[in-house]
């Protein structure tokens, strides 16, 4: 049982998940370009070393993370929204107890 929100904090969720998301994708843009510099560089460099696949993934590591924080774990989402609710509960319980 969750109160609804108003138009004006929906309006201000709803942005702020938009500009997480924008975030996001800006993040995997850059991770794109630079990484396809950085292999293009290590291919046809000088020294023909393949050593862009240790940024690739390390770099690729935190952007998944920070899609999960996004789209998985983010404000809004049902996994987050359920938790909070049962949060919420167990708070409710625990105060109606101790009185």
């Amino acid at each position: 049982m969750t109160t609804p929100l108003s138009p004006e904090e929906m309006d201000r969720l709803a942005r702020k998940l938009a500009g997480a998301k924008l975030g996001w994708y800006s993040h995997a843009a850059v991770y794109i370009t630079i990484n396809l510099f950085l292999f293009a560089n290590s291919e046809y460099g000088f020294g023909h070393r393949r050593w862009s696949f240790f940024p690739l993934l390390g770099w690729g590591v935190g952007l998944v993370l920070h899609g999960i924080s996004v789209f998985v774990l983010g404000t809004g989402n049902g996994l987050t929204e359920r938790m909070v609710q049962k949060e919420r509960e167990r708070l409710q319980r625990e105060r109606r107890d101790a009185f």
